[in-house]
């Protein structure tokens, strides 16, 4: 339903994560852990699935997809992930169940014969090195489910994304289709080294662009506001033939920069227009965004001018 929203409201793409199921079907979920994002911790018949696990190096407890087949993920309903920031989306909590990519690409197929217009799908492969270690890999099932779509060239409507460079690496070898490396935010040593000019340099043997960490860009000082002045990585991706999408704009207070809040109510919606039109002006290629309309009247704007 909210990609729906999104694509209504204007979305250029829409941005299922994906995971994997016990037997081997690809769904949309922010991460793994199932309790962070459905009902599954209040489901009596799943209590015996509870498990920690080691993921990425990090001990984490929960309910995982990997341990449930696609019928048993079914049975489960959505829940707001930040009911804390967004309280008014739990009203839709248990409305709606989990949906595979297959469901995700006919959506996508219905909304462009209604729209009259190309919509783009923008996967990220979530933790492929640990679901390959479980016999379960992301890369080939991703690119087979694509090809069978129509998905297969470089001009297509397609991004496929991942923090992981050996996903990545495995895709550029099952398609033709865009590639974009993501970069966490400062302080992750690996990505540190990727944001440099070789590292760049290094990234665009694979990939045909990059995905920062918006603060990666705009940095911001011990207030929390934005500083006036871009960071070179934009200019030095695109020095080396890549393509920058920043991510991940929200308009709560919360998440924004403190120039560009309204009251202090932390799940009020502040400037978000703003925020953007200062990364577009840095010279992103594309954004992240959780709320499509300001994000489309920047962009618009920005294009127009």
């Amino acid at each position: 339903a909210a990609y729906s929203v999104a694509i209504l409201q204007g979305a250029d793409y829409i941005e299922p994560d994906l995971v994997m199921t016990r037997d081997g079907e690809l769904i949309a979920r922010h991460d793994n852990r199932l309790d962070l994002t459905t009902d599954v911790a209040a489901r009596p018949e799943f209590a015996r699935r509870r498990a920690t696990k080691e993921i990425d190096g990090v001990s984490v407890t929960g309910w995982f997809s990997e341990d449930f087949t696609l019928a048993e993920i079914k049975r489960l309903r959505a829940v707001e992930r930040i009911p804390d920031i967004r309280p008014a989306n739990r009203r839709f909590d248990g409305q709606f169940t989990v949906p595979t990519l297959r469901e995700i690409l006919d959506l996508v197929r219905a909304h462009e014969q209604l729209a009259g217009r190309r919509i783009g799908i923008y996967p990220e492969t979530k933790h492929p090195t640990y679901f390959a270690r479980l016999g379960l890999p992301l890369e080939p099932p991703l690119a087979a489910l694509l090809r069978d779509y129509g998905y297969t060239r470089k001009q297509d409507p397609v991004y496929l994304q991942s923090f992981e460079p050996g996903s990545l690496q495995k895709l550029r070898g099952l398609t033709a289709l865009p590639l974009i490396q993501l970069l966490d935010e400062a302080g992750a040593p690996m990505f540190d080294d990727m944001a440099t000019p070789a590292g760049l340099a290094r990234v665009a043997a694979y990939a045909d662009g990059i995905g920062p960490n918006k603060e990666r860009i705009m940095a911001r000082d011990g207030t929390n506001r934005m500083l006036p002045t871009p960071t070179n990585l934009v200019r030095d991706a695109h020095a080396a033939g890549l393509l920058v999408h920043a991510y991940t704009f929200r308009a709560e207070n919360y998440f924004l920069p403190a120039g560009l809040r309204r009251g202090a109510d932390p799940t009020a919606h502040g400037d978000l227009e703003a925020e953007i039109r200062a990364f577009l002006a840095a010279g992103i290629d594309g954004l992240f965004v959780d709320h499509t309309p300001p994000a489309r009247r920047a962009v618009d704007a920005f294009r127009a001018a």
